[in-house]
């Protein structure tokens, strides 16, 4: 197809990297307007350039401490995840055991159940745990997911038997296959996993909300949910450290982009 009739494709794709952009550009204008500026109407498009919106997050939240305890949250409900499901995943792929079948229909039942269902058995196993108010209590109902467990799976049962085969009449047992064969050639499914569980746990909301009460223990999402006043609300103090706390997330695409979009791409192919 030649360049001119490629055309009409690029202004589609124009248009919509311009609406997926065009919030990022409001947050980013409305952090460096005064009060007055972000809420006026009509809406003022050149702002008065005040950068001290960005000095007034550190004030009126502990952003620092916020930020730490959402990377730890982050660091180990990505790292159980990839460890837990990928075991799992290879079990219900590979492995024959008893109530194989029935066990993982029960983990596909999870997939349908909305989360805020067990919200309430979750807090009162943490509350009984004594870990409300904790690093412990945010991260543990986390640490597993049904859905990276099944999504692994399917990767695994793609994957070609041969080279397992071949491990295992060398005299590898079923965890040094695993570990040593399986666990590299999923590579791609781990990388998806591993960006969807940091998207999803850099950004959660809810359940950090529910069992934290103390600002120096809440991540961020449950920080900048706190600059939302019953009344008034400081927007541009409140996109400034929205948009603070977007940074790390897109420096880590940046860095990452063409290993994340190979694993995304071999995960959809397969």
């Amino acid at each position: 197809m030649s360049r001119q009739r490629l055309w009409p494709v690029h202004v589609v794709l124009a248009i919509g990297a311009a609406a997926m952009i065009a919030p990022f550009f409001w947050q980013l204008l409305t952090s460096v307007q005064s009060f007055g500026e972000a809420t006026s109407v009509p809406p003022t498009f050149v702002p008065g350039w005040h950068w001290e919106n960005y000095s007034a997050v550190f004030r009126t939240t502990p952003f620092l401490e916020q930020f730490l305890n959402t990377v730890v949250i982050t660091v180990v409900r990505v790292t159980a995840q990839l460890l837990f499901c990928s075991m799992a995943a290879y079990a219900f792929a590979r492995l024959r055991f008893p109530g194989r079948n029935a066990l993982f229909l029960v983990i596909l039942a999870v997939l349908m159940v909305p989360s805020q269902l067990y919200l309430l058995p979750q807090y009162r196993i943490v509350m009984n745990l004594g870990l409300l108010n904790s690093l412990t209590g945010i991260v543990l109902p986390g640490m597993f997911s049904a859905f990276g467990t099944f999504m692994l799976r399917q990767f695994f049962l793609s994957l070609p038997k041969d080279v397992e085969e071949a491990a295992r009449l060398d005299g590898a047992g079923p965890l040094r296959v695993f570990w040593s064969v399986m666990l590299p050639l999923a590579k791609p499914g781990l990388i998806s996993l591993g960006v969807l569980t940091v998207l999803w746990s850099w950004n959660d909301l809810l359940w950090p909300l529910v069992v934290t009460s103390d600002a120096n223990r809440m991540p961020l999402s449950v920080g900048l949910a706190s600059l939302q006043g019953e009344h008034v609300t400081d927007y541009p103090v409140l996109m400034a450290g929205s948009l603070l706390a977007s940074l790390p997330m897109i420096i880590m695409f940046i860095a990452a982009q063409r290993r994340i979009t190979e694993g995304i791409a071999f995960t959809g192919s397969k």
